[in-house]
């Protein structure tokens, strides 16, 4: 076993060259290959996604790219890309390419949420927890945390404002495998370094996304015979509450009409659909109150998806009262429950309370990164007390989704975003 465990601790060779250029039509995009000296060695990315990949991560470091008046993302904008060894307060383990392109996730998905402190937690390039609030970076990172603490641990933080002592102290408490933030305050970089394999980086420019929100880049998918396929990056469209579109739609000569969201519906659909940029599909997202309560992620059809994630909710939810009651995870309680009759005892009260609550889902707002193509999906959540929902239109089956949520008791509101979020 100890010699297996040695691949996650070597750091490959990569073949790959300094230099590396891009030229598309009669423009040439040149970048460059990021490496670090950490302990007195040049050091790249570990590996890759796998311990057996050998990578490499490269900087925009000249030309640039403008397509039919459209001016993308260009050299001097870099973020973790352009990290330097002076950015690695704590390099920890050394990254690897997942640990990078996690942090590159969460900055894509703040990129729209500057307008108040936020806090989001990444595990395997998909969010698992999320929150956005007035009080303070370390609110909302505790927030994010109590959303899906089992899925945070060996997560990465991101946020977009310094961290401080309270937020570093919420971090040290769990298990994290990196931390970014525009900046540190107070004692909170002595108090991360108790942990010595934590990677800490320092990127300033988590302080100024606002900049970036509506410039695309180039979006390169690789495909298995080395061929590419190239897009403009997401630019999200809803970047306030008054973005959203009424939600109506014609049948037959009659006219449907949603009910239009609250104020407090219409933020955290806007939150919401921020963080809905970084999650793969099919996906839906549960929130309230500014921080997300589930979020469902690369499922094939979307009201298994609703389902899986309905279920996850009542999970998250029971664990966290075992965890605040007890101690211990809701697994834990349930492995002791089969030996201990005081532990059953506990197990049922808590699967109790969390059916009565419905998994905390009473209250929330639903975002879905596609439409809905029939009302099943709606139904599912709206049966859970979902009270208002934001999704792109454009079915034909529109009308019967709006008609789903005029029928729930009470009337829940429904927006349309225009525009589809799915991420592969």
């Amino acid at each position: 076993m100890s010699d297996l465990k040695k691949m996650y601790k070597t750091l490959l060779h990569d073949p790959f060259p300094e230099e590396l250029a891009l030229r598309i039509g009669d423009q040439e995009l040149k970048f460059k290959k990021r490496t670090w000296t950490i302990d007195g060695e040049e050091k790249g990315l570990r590996y890759g996604e796998n311990p057996d990949q050998p990578a490499a991560l490269f900087e925009l470091a000249g030309g640039g790219l403008t397509l039919e008046g459209v001016e993308f993302r260009g050299p001097g904008q870099g973020l973790v890309s352009s990290l330097t060894e002076d950015n690695m307060l704590q390099a920890g383990k050394h990254p690897g390419k997942i640990n990078l392109t996690d942090v590159d996730n969460g900055l894509n998905m703040l990129q729209y949420l500057t307008a108040k402190p936020a806090a989001i937690i990444l595990k395997h390039n998909n969010p698992c927890g999320a929150a956005w609030t007035d009080e303070g970076v370390g609110v909302a990172l505790e927030r994010a945390w109590k959303s899906d603490r089992i899925a945070a641990f060996g997560g990465t933080v991101v946020v977009n404002r310094p961290l401080d002592d309270a937020a570093a102290e919420i971090i040290n408490a769990s298990y994290f495998e990196v931390v970014a933030a525009p900046a540190f305050t107070g004692n909170s970089l002595e108090i991360l370094k108790r942990r010595k394999n934590l990677r800490i980086l320092q990127i300033p420019g988590l302080a100024e996304l606002q900049t970036l929100v509506g410039q695309p880049f180039l979006d390169i998918k690789s495909l298995t015979d080395g061929g590419l396929v190239l897009q403009l990056s997401f630019r999200n469209r809803i970047l306030s509450v008054e973005d959203f579109i009424p939600a109506t739609a014609s049948k037959d000569g009659s006219d449907f009409v949603a009910r239009k969201p609250t104020p407090r519906e219409a933020e955290d659909l806007l939150f919401a659909w921020a963080i809905e940029a970084g999650v793969t599909s099919n996906s839906v997202i549960f929130v309230r109150d500014g921080a997300t309560v589930a979020i469902g992620t690369g499922e094939q059809d979307r009201v298994g998806c609703a389902e899986l994630t309905i279920h996850k909710c009542y999970t998250k939810y029971a664990d966290l009262l075992s965890f605040e009651e007890q101690g211990i995870s809701i697994y834990e309680l349930q492995l002791k429950a089969t030996q201990d009759e005081a532990a059953a005892s506990l197990l049922a009260d808590i699967n109790q309370r969390t059916k009565a609550a419905r998994g905390g889902l009473p209250g929330t707002v639903l975002v879905s990164d596609g439409f809905f193509p029939f009302r099943d999906g709606v139904d599912v959540v709206l049966a859970q007390g979902v009270t208002a929902i934001a999704q792109p239109g454009g079915s034909i089956r529109d009308w019967e989704v709006i008609t789903a949520a005029n029928q729930a008791q009470p009337q829940a509101a429904m927006v349309f975003t225009g525009q589809r979020s799915f991420k592969h």
